[in-house]
C-alpha cells in the first residue's frame, strides 16, 4: 500500500519548480487557503496560484470546534502567530485560533464563559492563551518520524488534534515562505 503512495505522490513537483513555471523569482504577499472538503491547501503570492499541497486534519467530525478536545479543525480566518521548529511534528506553524470572532461565536452558543471570552478578547501577544475550553496549540505541522508512512497513504487518514498536516518536505517549503502574520484562510 505504502508503495502504491509512493507512485501517488511521484508528481509532486518543488517549491522552487512551481514557481520557475509560473515565472516567480520570489513570492510576494504569500497566503494559504484551506479547502477541508478537498485536503488541499494552496500557496498564494498575491493572486496567483503558486503551488497546492495534499493535507490532512484533525480526526474529530464535526463541522465547528467548540473544544480543545474535540480534534476538529477550526473553520475561519486566521495568521501565523509563532514558527517552532523543535517540535515531535518536524516544524509547526501556530495560528491565532481562537480569534475573537471564535470566541464570540462559542460565547453566543454557550460554549464558553465570559470570563473565557474576555481573556480571548482582551489578549495581547503573538498566540491566543490557551486556558480557555476552546484551547488553541491549531496550525500548520509536519508529520513527524511517521512522515514516510503517513504522506504516502493512498488514502486520507485525519490524525491531528485539528491542526493541519503536510509532509515534512512541504512544511520545509512553507516555513522558507511565510512569516509570522501570513494570512490562512481555512474553508469548508
Amino acid at each position: 500500500m505504502i508503495v502504491y503512495g509512493i507512485i501517488l505522490n511521484s508528481g509532486e513537483i518543488s517549491l522552487t519548480d512551481a514557481m520557475a513555471e509560473k515565472n516567480l523569482s520570489k513570492l510576494d504577499d504569500v497566503r494559504l487557503i484551506v479547502s477541508r472538503n478537498n485536503y488541499q491547501m494552496e500557496l498564494y503570492s498575491g493572486s496567483i496560484l503558486v503551488k497546492s499541497y495534499k493535507v490532512v486534519f484533525g480526526q474529530g467530525t464535526g463541522n465547528v470546534k467548540t473544544s480543545k478536545f474535540d480534534n476538529i479543525t477550526p473553520k475561519g480566518n486566521y495568521n501565523i502567530c509563532r514558527i517552532d521548529t523543535n517540535t515531535e511534528y518536524h516544524k509547526k506553524m501556530y495560528l491565532n485560533y481562537p480569534t475573537i470572532a471564535d470566541a464570540a461565536e462559542a460565547l453566543k452558543n454557550n460554549v464558553i464563559s465570559k470570563s473565557e471570552f474576555e481573556l480571548v478578547a482582551d489578549w495581547k501577544g503573538d498566540c491566543p492563551p490557551s486556558e480557555t475550553r476552546l484551547g488553541a496549540d491549531i496550525g500548520i505541522q509536519g508529520i513527524g518520524k511517521y512522515d514516510l508512512i503517513f504522506r504516502n497513504l493512498p488514502f486520507v487518514f485525519n490524525w491531528t488534534n485539528g491542526s493541519i498536516a503536510v509532509s515534512n518536505d512541504n512544511i520545509d517549503e512553507l516555513y522558507e515562505v511565510v512569516d509570522i502574520s501570513t494570512e490562512v484562510i481555512i474553508k469548508e
